[in-house]
């Protein structure tokens, strides 16, 4: 834990210490701007959640100089393969994308976090924990932040990078447009045998719902499903049971590192400022799993409003930044309602018309989507 006291006042105040707020607090460190960067947690979480770095994600870390530790620490993929049941019916390759990075990294979340900490401690910078904010006002000249145990911290401005329920969203009364989705989603950490094998991530239809299976570091599988009611803790057995329903034989789990269930909404922040109050990751956007856009979303907001503050251009940073939330949410709510739809003619039809796609500039136009090239 850091212990360090807090300060009485600073330029901006970074509420949340995720890969957002940590992609933010290192471009402001950088450009030798004041900051102080609260996170409620004792420690940074150790779970993997996010796992998958995109391109133009690993270009904005190559300026903030982490890149490259954290492409020693994951798995480079180069394919993304659709499939119901077995059959592959289309795949996205990632090989020939117009970057230095043509692949996708696949890395737990605490490594990236981990690694954005390192190169924010190399500037001279930390995350102030645990300190949670009670409250947060804004008046002509600065913000007022309040934490739960009664001390204050007074900013130029303050930023939410604090997650879906944000404090900082709630205190400057933006609203956060949009609905969940009916389906639960598990997400687990496990060791198996898998047929398609450790080169690539496999998102299957299925009647029964979405599964995306994706190779992490250590030997491990990432396991996203949508469930109708699935339990809070999903074992080693309701795993192999959805695996079998979904990948018949393709499947067989040996371990379990851990798992969870998550409901999953898509939502875009009525605005990304208020005045002194900015917004950004999930704060200002969050979406379906499908194509593992979110974290990357968040890293390059950080990356850009830091780079506002750098410049003076604030004006800016809601026009640059909300119309790649709305892209992303649109794009994540098509895939997600195309692989999980259960009307028969539907499915018929997208098995029918994606191998057909397979033959045209679809897959790369796919490719450059998900790796978020376009919003450079």
């Amino acid at each position: 834990m850091n212990t360090t006291p807090l300060p009485d006042r600073t330029q901006v105040a970074v509420v949340g210490g995720g890969p957002t707020g940590l992609a933010l607090a290192v471009t402001l460190a950088s450009a030798g701007i004041d900051f102080v960067v609260l996170d409620k947690l004792a420690e940074g979480a150790n779970t993997s959640r996010a796992a998958v770095v995109h391109a133009r994600t690993l270009e904005v870390l190559e300026e903030l100089g982490a890149s490259e530790e954290l492409i020693s620490r994951g798995i480079q993929l180069t394919r993304f393969a659709a499939r119901d049941g077995s059959r592959r019916l289309l795949t996205v390759p990632f090989d020939k994308l117009p970057t230095a990075y043509p692949y996708t990294l696949m890395v737990p979340q605490y490594e990236t976090e981990g690694v954005l900490l390192d190169r924010l401690r190399t500037l001279g910078g930390d995350v102030h924990r645990p300190y949670e904010v009670a409250s947060v006002v804004q008046d002509e000249d600065g913000v007022t932040l309040t934490m739960s145990t009664g001390q204050t911290l007074r900013a130029a401005y303050a930023v939410g990078a604090d997650g879906m329920h944000s404090t900082v969203r709630e205190a400057a009364g933006i609203g956060f447009s949009g609905s969940a989705y009916g389906e639960s989603f598990v997400l687990a950490d496990v060791v198996m045998d898998w047929t398609p094998g450790p080169r690539e991530v496999s998102l299957t239809f299925a009647t029964a719902g979405l599964t995306v299976v994706a190779p992490l570091p250590g030997g491990h599988y990432r396991v996203v499903a949508t469930v109708d009611d699935a339990p809070a803790t999903p074992d080693l057995a309701f795993i192999q049971r959805l695996l079998d329903e979904r990948a018949p034989g393709q499947a067989k789990v040996t371990g379990r590192a851990w798992s969870s269930r998550f409901r999953v909404h898509h939502r875009v922040a009525d605005h990304y400022r208020a005045d002194r109050l900015f917004l950004a990751g999930d704060a200002a956007h969050v979406h379906s799993p499908a194509g593992g856009q979110g974290m990357n979303t968040g890293i390059q907001d950080g990356y850009a409003l830091g780079q506002a503050f750098a410049t003076g251009r604030l004006d800016g940073y809601e026009a640059q930044r909300r119309p790649v939330a709305q892209r992303v949410v649109a794009f994540t709510d098509r895939m997600t309602r195309m692989a999980t739809t259960r009307n028969p003619m539907a499915r018929g039809v997208r098995n029918i018309v994606l191998p057909l796609l397979g033959h045209t500039a679809m897959p790369k136009k796919l490719a450059t989507e998900l790796a978020e090239l376009n919003y450079r």
